[in-house]
């Protein structure tokens, strides 16, 4: 009994760990596009900052590379695709997005990302899907029409909208990779090397197409305006690089390891939340009550095909979760 009650309380504050480390990650997460927009409207381009934080965060994480050098030769496929999709695709679409529409707004249209995994694992796959999963598209994309305002006619941006639905298609395609090879074992790949190369790999990549040596720097050594108030370029960029990307990976993937996929899942859609309550306070991006009542449906909509999710690879039908959470959910499971 003794032996028994010390497992069940190691057990107990395992969770609490992982529940304070997701928790975490979600905050971390969702300051990004908060911290992001003041440096893009004071000059920086969308996908300079983008290439700020991959860069930044790629030379953080450079040890973790290091110590995993093995990785490359091993799982190049999975690499480039964590670099292009996860890395630069979502940030440079997401950022772009943010740039012509409410960062709230841009979130949760990412959070569609769920419902297009399971487009795509329906029609694609052919195979079947929950109905409990089929009930948080519907939840997902009833509540994402009161968010963009569809009986208004639109009123945000269309080029923005489009962005962020780019960067919630990135996200699917991620997940489509890590779908390969789940059964990998002992032989999965550590999710820390895997961040640390699929930054490096971003970071390569957005160098080449953000041509960083055209980039205004003048606009780091000034200060950026967030709702008026003065804030220095410098303490932004190092928001976003070290606790908006560094932390937030790292956080996110030590969490999973103390909690279920489905449990992550659930914590990590506080990221919509926080992100939309800093830009409401930070940024004066105000959200109508019909908006907000369409994110928390896109939420719930989300929570749900999250927690429909199968606890084991099988034929059993299927549902998806957030790309970053299922690199760290498998393991290890790529």
């Amino acid at each position: 009994m003794p032996v028994r009650t010390s497992q069940s309380s190691q057990a107990g504050r395992g969770k609490s760990v992982g529940l304070g480390l997701a928790l975490a990650s979600a905050l971390a997460f969702g300051g990004s596009g908060v911290a992001a927009k003041p440096l893009i409207e004071a000059g920086l381009d969308p996908l300079h900052v983008v290439w700020l934080r991959v860069t930044g965060a790629a030379l953080v994480m450079l040890p973790v590379a290091v110590r995993h050098r093995a990785l490359p030769r091993r799982r190049p496929a999975l690499l480039a695709g964590f670099g292009l999709l996860a890395v630069a695709g979502v940030q440079a679409c997401y950022f772009a997005a943010i740039s012509r529409i409410p960062v709230g707004v841009a979130l949760l249209v990412e959070y569609l990302a769920p419902a297009l995994v399971l487009g795509w694992v329906r029609f694609v796959q052919r195979r079947p899907v929950t109905r409990a999963a089929a009930l948080g598209v519907v939840l997902a994309v009833g509540g994402l029409a009161c968010v963009v305002e569809v009986r208004s006619g639109l009123s945000f941006d269309a080029l923005g909208l489009l962005l962020a639905l780019a960067a919630a298609c990135c996200q699917v395609g991620y997940f489509v990779l890590s779908d390969q090879g789940g059964d990998a074992g002992e032989d999965a790949p550590d999710p820390l090397g895997v961040i640390a190369y699929g930054l490096l790999i971003g970071a390569v990549v957005l160098t080449a197409v953000a041509r960083p040596w055209s980039m205004d720097w003048s606009v780091l050594s000034g200060t950026a305006r967030m709702n008026g108030t003065p804030v220095a370029a410098g303490v932004l960029l190092a928001w976003i690089v070290l606790v908006a990307t560094v932390l937030a990976y790292v956080t996110g993937v030590l969490s999973v390891r103390r909690l279920s996929p489905q449990v992550a899942g659930v914590v990590a859609c506080l990221e919509a939340v926080v992100a939309t309550v800093l830009a409401w306070v930070l940024l004066g991006e105000h959200l109508s009550a019909p908006q907000i009542v369409g994110g928390a449906v896109v939420l719930v909509g989300a929570f749900i095909a999250q927690s429909s999710t199968p606890a084991k690879r099988s034929t059993d039908p299927v549902a998806s979760g957030d790309p970053e959470r299922e690199l760290s959910a498998r393991g290890t499971g790529i």
